[in-house]
């Protein structure tokens, strides 16, 4: 009898490490140390295209104790580690994949009885003694033929939220079938660990999620899996090299999403690059694709303002706390942008609470989305930008001044003034064009602090360095002293051209903002 979900054969992940293979077999070295402990439930929840399936094929290879897997892992990194012996073939293994399920289903009403009915079916083959139970609980909990516990893999574990986004009564019970399995006093007995994933994190009811004894990895909280789920800078300068292929054109197209530091890859993305030779956007063949242009449509305050800025190279604060985890339960404007970044299509900065487009890829789905009136936002922000770089480099104080006010009042959407964060963002607008030219720094390590902002010319010699210190309720001038007190110009020692300092300050009672441009001389600093 082939089995679709009990000790499933190896083939699929053969399959897998058959096709220009990357090694993300330590992910087995994290899992191990979970098994049969409080953090044995896992969920991990990431993009379209980011390598989970494969993940899972290799969790589900690798624990079969039906099988002698030996060959497929004896040459990866996994094979090093002090638990690989101990682990390997040592579990009964339940693989479940949620989509199959939605796609056979002749009524959606019916999914939850199908997965019991059908699981159940095969489990009594393999294992007698379960013929008389209807549910997957009560057949798990009664095995006795076996000593080995269960690894139960749910693949795609929230298509049902996705695919079903309407019907409330079947996302209900498919919560209860979660919760069966792993909620309740008598789960210990048959089950060493869970690993599920998803491109949404779990549910969650309020600020309580569905299923609170998961620990959940996620692209707003990815560690310790971040390296596993995708593929790092490493990894794709490896690749660039054994195919011959720039990796600057990698970065530039795929490149962005970063977790501590860390630079993460869509892996289906590189790879149709091996595929093609050809640098473009392949996400628009994908199912989110669809959704993106209906959520940035949504007439929320602010929203529209953030998309034109996002498409501006921009970024956008972001409260991503009151999100629900799910396609339907969107109520702001933040709900929108946290969605965007579960579905791959924003990056986000953990440190700045901050959004952006991650790479050239996902900007040209903005793009192809956008209409007509969006484009006008865009393009509204962006003559604006132009006006304030001419100021700033005629160092023309008045006039800079007046477009970032010009800027606060038309932007006031998503500009809420409470500290220097908030005049970051208008600074983010000002600063737009910028990114034509300039590489530009945020919080800079210089001399003996963090300069606000650092621009540097990317491949026009002439233009100016700039740095820019912002500051609330004080004083322009003050900003300027500080460039110069912190001696923020050494970070740019080395480098040849001018230098200009930028104090801008925002003063709450008038709700104007002032703005200093001086030119650094470096004769004036003895000690440089």
């Amino acid at each position: 009898m082939k089995n679709h979900y009990v000790n499933v054969s190896a083939s699929s992940f053969e399959t897998v490490k058959a096709a220009d293979y990357v090694d993300k077999s330590m992910l087995i070295n994290i899992f191990n140390s979970f098994l049969n402990t409080s953090k044995k439930l896992v969920c991990i929840s990431r993009p379209r295209r980011f390598g989970k399936t494969s993940a899972v094929k290799m969790l589900a290879a690798y624990y079969n104790c039906e099988l002698d897997s030996h060959y497929l892992f004896d040459d990866l990194q996994i094979a090093q580690t002090v638990r690989y012996k101990s682990s390997i073939n040592k579990y009964n293994v339940l693989f479940i994949d949620i989509s199959e399920f939605i796609i056979n289903a002749e009524n959606k009403h019916d999914i939850i009885t199908s997965i019991h009915k059908n699981i159940c079916d095969e489990l009594h083959k393999k294992f007698p003694e379960t013929e008389s139970y209807n549910t997957l609980f009560e057949a798990l909990s009664n095995i006795t033929s076996t000593d080995k516990k269960f690894i139960i893999l749910i693949d795609e574990w929230d298509a049902i939220f996705r695919e079903c986004a309407d019907n409330i009564k079947l996302q209900e019970e498919y919560i209860e079938l979660l919760r069966s399995l792993f909620k309740t006093s008598r789960t210990d007995d048959f089950l060493a660990g869970a690993y599920m994933t998803g491109i949404l994190p779990i549910k969650k009811y309020g600020t309580h999620s569905a299923l609170n004894n998961f620990k959940e990895f996620t692209m707003l909280s990815p560690e310790p899996f971040s390296r596993y789920i995708g593929f790092t800078e490493g990894e794709v300068q490896t690749i660039c090299q054994s195919h011959n292929l720039d990796f600057s054109l990698m970065q530039k197209w795929y490149d962005g999403y970063v977790f501590n530091k860390l630079h993460i890859y869509n892996p289906e993305s590189v790879q149709m690059v091996l595929l093609t030779k050809r640098f473009k956007s392949y996400w628009t063949e994908t199912e989110t694709y669809f959704s993106l242009k209906k959520y940035i449509k949504m007439n929320f305050d602010g929203l529209r303002d953030c998309v034109a800025l996002l498409v501006n190279k921009g970024s956008c604060k972001i409260n991503t706390r009151n999100f629900q985890n799910d396609m339907t339960s969107i109520n702001s404007k933040d709900d929108v942008l946290t969605l965007l970044v579960h579905l791959g299509y924003l990056a986000f900065d953990e440190d700045m609470q901050e959004v952006y487009i991650p790479n050239e890829e996902i900007l040209e789905e903005f793009k192809n989305v956008l209409d007509e009136q969006d484009t006008d936002a865009v393009v509204e922000m962006y003559k604006t930008s132009e006006q304030l770089k001419k100021a700033i480099l005629s160092k023309d104080e008045e006039q800079a001044a007046k477009i970032i006010d010009d800027i606060h009042m038309r932007h006031t959407s998503i500009i809420k003034y409470n500290d220097e964060n908030s005049l970051a963002n208008i600074i983010s607008i000002g600063f737009m064009s910028l990114t034509n030219d300039y590489t530009l720094i945020r919080e800079m390590p210089a001399g003996k602090g963090f300069a606000d902002i650092v621009a540097i010319p990317l491949v026009k010699p002439e233009l100016p360095m700039l740095i820019v210190e912002l500051k609330w309720n004080q004083d322009a001038q003050t900003a300027i002293e500080q460039i110069r007190a912190k001696e923020y110009p050494k970070a740019l020692e080395g480098r040849n051209g001018k230098i200009i300092l930028v104090g801008i300050n925002y003063d709450k009672s008038t709700k104007k903002h002032e703005c200093k441009i001086e030119e650094w001389v470096k004769e004036d600093y003895t000690d440089f």
